[in-house]
């Protein structure tokens, strides 16, 4: 098997190699500028790793793996323009650079080109490919929608937040691992245990990008600090803060997060002094790990050897301990 940065290399020159700018700049060009800033290629990597996992060629899976980044990018394309994001990986996000509407059709684009990859497959693998990928593409859009219906209600429940982050990342780092196994031709059982290893440790991702954003550092984590808390986003931080704190607290917080969307430094310190001072900081850091720990359970039973075991295990402790 090839290291995580073997990997990583091998989906970059892919990548390098299937998309290139032609004709109409403007729509191909906004396309490989998002791709090229490179991120931590979780998914594509989790596609070959998969894929070798389960004695298959990671080099049949490349297809597969770009079409889970490209899909991944284009969301994160629309998602800034909808978040008003000016910030991605420390650089200016598509539509500031360019423009909104060149940044929805450039998306679009890259959506129609994620799909366009899968027809390399072929018979069985394709349809299964094909339907998974379907599959997960509108959950993802769900997820997105409940992220955004969220802004605006004040009753949103633990359960229904973990939902919705299901939805928007998790299933997608499930999916990433169920590509490798379909493409190794595994059995349904282990396809199964795989995608569910993925989507707790998606979840746990999930969470750990949200404490992130509040308290990482910005200089690493290429995002614009406490963006969620501008955007007066109902994160697990903020859902336990508010559960946690009594009731003057939680009253300050409610008033802190109608305050309108802007660029307002007091708040964001306001706000991550109330998730320490209740205990949510602390709460978020024990969730990442329950549910990084549930998904090595699953991985505990998965019937490859402990050899194969290994890359996944080491994979889901740095994505608990990771900075970025």
């Amino acid at each position: 098997m090839l290291s995580i940065p073997e990997y990583r290399e091998a989906i970059t020159n892919y990548l390098h190699e299937k998309v290139q700018v032609k004709e109409p700049v403007n729509l191909y060009e906004p396309m490989l500028y998002i791709l090229k800033q490179g991120g931590k290629r979780l998914r594509p990597v989790l596609v070959l790793m998969a894929t070798e996992i389960f004695n298959g060629d990671y080099r049949k899976a490349l297809d597969a793996a770009l079409a889970i980044e490209i899909f991944h990018n284009f969301s994160l394309v629309h998602d800034d323009i909808m978040d008003a994001a000016p910030i991605r990986r420390g650089k200016e996000t598509v539509h500031e650079k360019w423009d909104i509407n060149t940044g929805i059709l450039s998306g679009d684009a890259m959506l129609i080109n994620a799909y366009q990859l899968f027809e390399s497959y072929e018979g069985e693998v394709f349809k299964e490919l094909a339907r998974l990928f379907t599959k997960t593409a509108i959950e993802v859009c769900e997820g997105q929608q409940y992220d955004i219906d969220f802004e605006t209600r004040e009753d949103v429940s633990i359960e229904e937040y973990l939902k919705m982050i299901e939805y928007k990342t998790a299933v997608l780092v499930g999916a990433s691992l169920r590509m490798g196994a379909i493409i190794a031709g595994e059995t349904k059982e282990c396809k199964e245990a795989i995608y569910q290893y993925g989507r707790l440790l998606g979840i746990a991702f999930q969470l750990q990008d949200d404490y992130l954003d509040a308290f990482g550092d910005p200089e690493t984590f290429g995002k614009q600090p406490g963006g969620d808390i501008i955007e007066n986003k109902k994160t697990f931080l903020y859902l336990k803060a508010k559960e946690a704190s009594g009731k003057r607290e939680a009253m300050h917080l409610e008033h802190l997060y109608s305050i309108t969307p802007g660029e307002n430094s007091e708040k964001i310190e306001a706000v991550k002094h109330i998730f320490e001072a209740s205990g949510a900081a602390e709460l978020t850091r024990r969730e990442i790990e329950r549910y990084t720990n549930m998904a090595f359970g699953i991985l505990d039973k998965l019937i490859i050897s402990e050899e194969k075991k290994e890359p996944l295990r080491r994979f889901g402790q740095s994505l608990m301990e990771r900075e970025v």
